[in-house]
């Protein structure tokens, strides 16, 4: 079987527009006539960011009351470590980072899925409430029903799916319009946080203590329970998005643009925006309502690969490998147990935020 060609690809920035920079993609063209278009920059961008929260994740590992080395992680990892050394990497340490990657990496693909489909810069979880709506579900098992860990995290996905069918509903007119949805999920997300504080009200010292410590989104205590519904909701919704970017790509041309190139539209969107819930959902379930993650990870990686479109895959590394970056920068200053990731990625999250509505503003977009 012969090997097919390999031709390259000049896009429109390479014809002669003035101050862009020239971007050059190569597709291979296989032999049933399909080429795949192939960005190197992003490439690139995508195997230093998978490197980059591998570091982290090795670096993570290592760090707490008991440090061990880079290099006895990775031996450890392969199975040939000590006895107490097995016991702290896999069964105290891994799990936890584990969960930081699906999660950072469940939020990041969200909010790409989120500002793709409402083409706004602020369409994430964080802004359209759905962060919130799923800490409302938690509350409700915590404050109302003393629930368990496990009763808890249902009460978070429930939550979340809920408030996200709401704001779908709400936002529907013969469609759903990008800035109708914005709008839409900023107002259920103060409603849904008035009745949050409401419950907190409601609650005994107990209750209230635990409820604020899930609210904040943290990563202590996170088990091997955490890790595999996580890892199988990815194993099932990644895919699926991915294979659904092209028409997402399309949508992102208009309606009429999309419909006319053969897109279902409003079944695309439906799609991409119920696996965005439900990972959106997941992750607060397993992690807490972890902030800003999903708002910054699509920005940074769209900054970093220069390419229009959702960037899906950029922002899915990027947002793992933001969240073990801010967990390992929590337990330096810290300690482990002292500072919860979620407070580390609001304050960072926060400060990106002004600097993202000041641009907006400058550029005349709001």
């Amino acid at each position: 079987m012969t090997t097919p060609p390999v031709r390259s690809i000049r896009t429109a920035r390479d014809k002669g527009v003035p101050g862009r920079p020239v971007r050059r993609v190569r597709a291979l063209r296989t032999v049933g006539g399909l080429s795949v278009r192939l960005d190197l920059r992003a490439l690139t961008a995508v195997v230093l960011l998978l490197l980059a929260a591998a570091a982290a994740s090795v670096v993570l590992i290592g760090t707490g009351d008991f440090p061990i080395p880079a290099g006895d992680v990775i031996r450890t990892l392969a199975g040939d470590g000590t006895p107490s050394q097995e016991f702290i990497v896999h069964d105290l340490r891994l799990p936890r980072v584990l969960v930081g990657l699906l999660v950072g990496a469940s939020l990041g693909l969200a909010g790409a899925l989120f500002q793709s489909v409402s083409r706004n810069p602020l369409g994430s979880p964080d802004v359209l409430g759905l962060g919130q709506g799923s800490t409302a579900g938690a509350l409700v098992m915590i404050v109302l029903f003393s629930g368990s860990a496990n009763e808890v995290a249902l009460g978070a996905l429930v939550g979340g799916l809920v408030t996200g069918l709401a704001i779908y509903l709400l936002a529907w007119k013969r469609g759903v319009h990008g800035y109708r949805l914005v709008l839409v999920g900023i107002g259920v997300s103060a409603i849904v946080t008035a009745v949050n504080a409401y419950l907190l009200t409601k609650a005994d010292l107990v209750d209230a203590a635990r409820a604020v410590v899930w609210m904040t989104g943290s990563l202590n205590g996170r088990d091997w329970a955490q890790v595999w519904p996580l890892l199988i909701m990815c194993a099932v919704l990644v895919p699926l998005v991915l294979g659904n970017a092209r028409g997402l790509r399309m949508t992102e041309m208009g309606d009429d643009v999309s419909y006319a190139l053969g897109v279902s539209v409003e079944r695309t969107r439906l799609l991409l925006l119920v696996s965005a819930v439900l990972l959106t959902s997941g992750a607060t379930a397993a992690a807490g309502p972890v902030g800003f993650v999903a708002l910054t990870a699509p920005q940074l990686a769209r900054r970093l690969t220069r390419s229009p479109g959702p960037n899906l895959i950029p922002s899915l590394c990027m947002g793992a490998t933001l969240l073990v970056v801010a967990d390992w920068a929590s337990q330096r200053a810290f300690g482990a147990d002292q500072l919860p990731v979620g407070v580390v990625t609001g304050v960072l999250g926060g400060v990106y935020l002004l600097w993202l509505l000041v641009s907006e503003r400058k550029a005349g977009r709001i």
